[in-house]
Parts: structure tokens; sequence; C-alpha cells
């Protein structure tokens, strides 16, 4: 494995959970068990990009590397191209992409992200993916779905429940029969070469209309590399009750202070 950094971006403002990277599992803020599972990783370097003063103090305290960022980034990959312009990177070096509000993500999806864009020179992004095995999140608008090609590479990314079965989709299936559909895991592998022209891009049209950014790289021509997840993904924090979940699996877990 190649020497690569984990930055992970932390926003105070959140529609649905305001102050989401502060919110407390297990006696210590959602963002610093994000923080120690990239630590467990092979990632040479971890650093917490944030625009609030106060994730900046909190992490502080835990001896975190925090790297302060504009408040006005449209998305994550515009944030990350901050912090490589102000860590001097290189453009050869590598930056996964850690979501701030995944404080389970397992170390190894990290390292497995990381090691899928190494193996692909010519990518200049890599992510996961992982199989749909229920009717209910194919037709979910919110679990974005990814089509890949024989080489692994993505050909599109959607909300829609891509590939469309002419076929079985004329009535709503209850069940897959297949594994032809993969669900998008959100966690990202960058060149930093790539990441400097990623922030002199307008937001592409079908971005604008899925409202996922990764289609802005496939709109100007660069391959992303996806790979099939080593091991379950568990979910994010988006809502009240997703935190809930957290916080009873890290209980359950014995982990925080």
């Amino acid at each position: 494995m190649q020497d690569f950094i984990a930055v992970i971006p932390a926003r105070f403002a959140s529609t649905r959970l305001p102050g989401k990277p502060l919110l407390e599992i297990a006696g210590e803020p959602m963002v610093a068990h994000v923080w120690r599972q990239a630590l467990a990783s092979a990632a040479g370097r971890v650093v917490v990009a944030t625009d609030d003063e106060r994730i900046r103090g909190a992490m502080a305290g835990y001896g975190a590397e925090v790297v302060m960022t504009r408040d006005d980034h449209p998305s994550g990959t515009d944030r990350l191209a901050e912090v490589a312009e102000r860590l001097g990177l290189a453009d050869e070096a590598v930056v996964v992409n850690v979501q701030g509000d995944e404080p389970l993500l397992p170390p190894a999806l990290i390292d497995q992200v990381a090691s899928r864009l190494f193996a692909d020179p010519g990518a200049s992004i890599a992510t996961l993916a992982e199989p749909i095995g229920d009717v209910e999140t194919l037709f979910n608008a919110n679990a974005v779905k990814v089509v890949r090609a024989l080489s692994g590479r993505a050909l599109y990314f959607s909300r829609a429940p891509i590939p469309w079965d002419r076929d079985a989709f004329a009535s709503r299936p209850e069940w897959l029969e297949t594994d032809a559909w993969l669900r998008h895991i959100g966690l990202y592998a960058y060149r930093v070469g790539f990441l400097a022209e990623y922030r002199d891009w307008s937001p592409s049209p079908l971005e604008r209309l899925e409202q996922l950014e990764q289609l802005r790289a496939l709109h100007h021509g660069h391959a992303i590399q996806v790979a099939l997840a080593s091991q379950p993904h568990p979910a994010g924090v988006d809502t009240a009750e997703d935190l809930e979940r957290v916080r009873e699996a890290v209980r359950t877990a014995g982990g925080g202070r």
C-alpha cells in the first residue's frame, strides 16, 4: 500500500441535524469517532477539515490535525481541493475523503478505496459499492445506484433504479433475483491533481439534476474506479433515528470513554 492521506470534512451546518459533527456518541463528538476510525487505517496522515471553530476546538483536544476551510464550498470534493492546496500536496498524492458522519466506518474500507485508485493509474477517483438486495432500496432516491463497465470503472451514477429491467419493472417487483444492482458508498479516493481541476469546473447539468457531485467528473471525461466493498458498510448518520441507532451500536460494542 502506497502512502495516502485521509481527510474528514466536518461541516457544522446541517439541515436535518444542526451541529452534526459534535453530536454526542458514547461521551464523545461524532467526528472524534470518525477520526479514530481513520487513524486505524493505513493512512499516513489524518486531517479534519472544518469551517467552524467549535469543531476545531473539540478536535484539538484530541490532538487531531485540523485545517480550517471556507464555509461556502458547494461539495465535499471542493472542500478537499482547498485542503490539498493549503497542505501543499503534490499532484500525484492520494487523498481519501472520509465522510464526517460515518462513525462506524470500517478502517479496511478506507484502505480498500485507496488501494483501488493506486491499482488504476488512469482513474482520477476511486469509490466503493455494495449489492442491493431489496426492492425498497433499489427504488429509494436517497440510495444512489451505480453501473460499472467490465473494467470496474463507473458508467453512470443515479438516484433512479439503474439498470432498468424492461420486463420485470413493468410492474414493480417484490424481490430481486440477480446481483445486477449496486448501491454507491460515498467513500472516495482522489488524486490531488484532479482536485485542482475539479474546483475550477462549474456544476454540470447532470450533477444539478441528480444532485450528485461525482457526475461532474464523468461529465469532464475523468474515470472513476468502483470496487465492491470488502466488508459490510454500516450506514452513516443522516437523521435523529440514525443517530440513536449508532449510539446503541457503540454502547453495545463498549465504545466511547
